[in-house]
């Protein structure tokens, strides 16, 4: 159905990438309600668009209209839906993205291939440490690709670490995936109870969720964290529900590749304009060979660049840089202006905090308000406001609340995933 194109030039993946353009242009204009009245209110000539620089001629969509109009962007008939998946509604009400037989079968070869790109093969034992659950797209993703290498895989679901590493043990997991939050507790239990980590199965971890990289491309605290105690090879990840494609770090950590016979990438500015290599912008893509819900020129709110000179490991995609934040979720506190990530990057490197969580509010004058919420039993509150202002220049207020306060606010009406910034603007 697909072949990687990741091996061949650049000029023939964009050639490619031409061509999957018309066709889906054609199939939107076709068979999608909601771009063909966006093609006929702003008179567009959608057959005469043949490149990505021709893109620009078409408006973007973002994520309020998606949740505004769901069902117009459903091109199948709804007996032809095979799965139902949402988002994690982060951002707002959750959207669902409809999936028939073919992008399923899209769905396991992305993951796949995002699975070769970090070297792994058919005698791997992976144990998945996330929810397969929940309409949950990249859980049920991550057991198709893997099932496509031939590859083993442990459905353990986000469970105690105390289970994880019996079935670590029992079964010689010589892979996970988890989110970079759920590896520290498992370091932290293995400590407390005499695990050596790096004589342990366990020699390579695809994580998801958080960065594990600065913009330079070294690990970042969490990620520096990690491999301190534990030394395997850490992979990290960017995707989302809305693309149906994953970004996937090679072996070489220079940033997540481009599978461009999935996908079309645009860095946009706040003017609409495409950006070069190298400087940042908001992710706008646009799925290639997707059947049930599509997508063109979808901005997704991650501020990041791309890079196209040919990486070490042989390929020569494109590769997208760590995400520097949302655009939605900047943060202007006295004068300075914040990304989360940024700020969780230094509340991971502060050893006594066991969890923390960031709300951000408007004052009475309608200015930002931060509040830092902590879980640290032997909290040292000095050095850390004194930690934060060398770090990120100013000093929030900073509350050291109870575990059970800090699941609370952590996973909210039993989200899938932990919502470290809680945004009451």
């Amino acid at each position: 159905m697909y072949a990687p194109l990741a091996h061949l030039s650049l000029e023939e993946q964009r050639s490619y990438q031409s061509r999957s353009l018309e066709k889906l242009l054609g199939y939107l204009h076709a068979y999608s309600p909601y771009y063909k009245k966006l093609f006929l209110a702003y008179k567009i000539a959608w057959e005469k668009i043949k490149t990505l620089e021709d893109l620009v001629h078409i408006p973007t969509t973002d994520k309020n209209t998606l949740q505004n109009n769901n069902w117009d962007f459903l091109c199948v008939a709804k007996n032809e839906i095979r799965e139902y998946t949402a988002t994690s509604g982060t951002l707002g009400k959750p959207v669902t993205l409809a999936l028939n037989a073919n992008d399923l079968k899209r769905l396991a070869y992305n993951e796949e291939q995002s699975f070769l790109c970090t070297g792994a093969a058919k005698e791997d034992i992976y144990q998945l440490m996330l929810t397969l659950d929940r309409q949950f797209m990249a859980g049920m993703a991550y057991y198709s690709g893997l099932g496509n290498i031939g590859a083993s895989v442990i459905r353990t679901g986000p469970g105690l670490p105390a289970m994880q590493w019996e079935t670590i043990a029992r079964l010689q997991t010589t892979g996970i995936v988890a989110v970079p939050g759920f590896i520290i507790k498992l370091i932290e239990y293995a400590k407390a109870n005499a695990i050596s980590l790096n004589d342990s199965p366990v020699k390579k971890a695809v994580c998801i969720g958080d960065n594990l990289r600065n913009e330079n491309f070294e690990l970042n605290a969490l990620g520096s964290r990690i491999r301190a105690d534990w030394n395997m090879e850490l992979y990290n990840t960017y995707a989302s529900t809305e693309m149906q494609t994953a970004f996937t770090e090679c072996r070489y950590g220079k940033g997540g590749h481009e599978q461009a016979e999935l996908i079309l990438t645009e860095i946009l500015d706040e003017a609409g304009n495409q950006l070069n290599d190298g400087e940042y912008g908001e992710v706008t893509i646009t799925t290639l060979g997707v059947e049930g819900m599509p997508l063109l020129r979808y901005r997704t709110g991650d501020v990041a660049c791309m890079y196209s000179e040919p990486c070490r490991c042989g390929r020569f995609s494109r590769r997208i840089s760590p995400v520097k934040g949302r655009k939605q979720q900047m943060i202007k506190y006295k004068g300075t202006t914040l990304y989360p990530p940024a700020l969780f990057d230094t509340l991971n490197s502060v050893s006594f905090i066991n969890e923390y969580a960031v709300e951000v509010k408007k004052d009475e004058l309608g200015s930002d308000e931060l509040t830092i919420f902590i879980e640290a039993q032997n909290a040292d509150m000095e050095f850390l406001k004194n930690f934060l202002q060398s770090c990120i220049r100013v000093t929030p207020q900073i509350i050291n609340i109870s575990a059970q306060q800090m699941q609370q606010l952590l996973f909210p009406q039993s989200s899938r995933k932990p919502q470290r910034f809680i945004d009451n603007r």
